[in-house]
């Protein structure tokens, strides 16, 4: 089942109030089309709501595994509601290990529901998570349809391949990188970039594009 706007907001609503009514507190990090869909950017339906992170004190930490708290309330929803067990996931959380986009979290944009507080990835750093995942799946993606929803600058583009060549830094990336971006319309995107990539504790390598 497709989760619109409408169905994805009114299972969080009840996520919240039934964390709330159990005493319990869970802050995550959201990325994907999911989050976009809430955040007003694209208007389609999703299979689910990605969690990349969980918040703890402030600071990012993984989200694989998700608290089993959580997961418990999570597939009580989405069998209440008929959406899947798996309606909110942390499938994107290995991202979190490779590094996300500097400044990432000074860009959170917070919601409240009751006893579930979720922080969305920002639009410059949603550009950058879609980049890269059109990147994987092609010109005829959803993700690739999404990117250009959300409308990216020329200069944006290029933030967004140097974030996705610190993720991959292979040659033949960096050459369907370019490709993605050429679709896009953005000029001349093989600029020479230059990604500093720490190999082990004391050594860094420089590959450049």
């Amino acid at each position: 089942m497709g989760l619109d706007f409408t169905t994805l907001e009114n299972a969080l609503i009840l996520l919240g109030q039934r964390l709330a009514r159990s005493k319990q507190s869970h802050e995550v990090v959201a990325i994907g089309g999911g989050s976009l869909v809430l955040l007003g950017y694209i208007d389609r339906a999703t299979k689910d709501l990605d969690l990349v992170a969980i918040m703890k004190d402030g600071c990012l930490m993984s989200a694989n595994p998700l608290p089993q708290s959580l997961l418990k309330e999570i597939a009580e929803v989405g069998t209440a509601l008929e959406i899947g067990e798996f309606w909110v996931n942390a499938g994107p959380a290995s991202l979190l290990d490779a590094g996300l986009p500097k400044g990432f979290e000074e860009r959170l944009i917070i919601r409240k529901y009751e006893g579930l507080i979720i922080h969305f990835a920002g639009r410059s750093d949603q550009i950058c998570f879609k980049l890269y995942a059109a990147v994987d799946q092609g010109p005829t993606s959803k993700h690739f349809a999404d990117l250009k929803k959300l409308a990216p600058t020329r200069d944006e583009l290029i933030t967004a391949k140097k974030w996705c060549l610190t993720q991959d830094v292979s040659s033949e990336f960096s050459l369907t990188v370019d490709q993605a971006l050429s679709a896009l319309g953005a000029i001349n995107s093989s600029i020479k970039i230059y990604v500093y990539v720490k190999i082990h504790a004391h050594e860094e390598h420089i590959f450049s594009w």
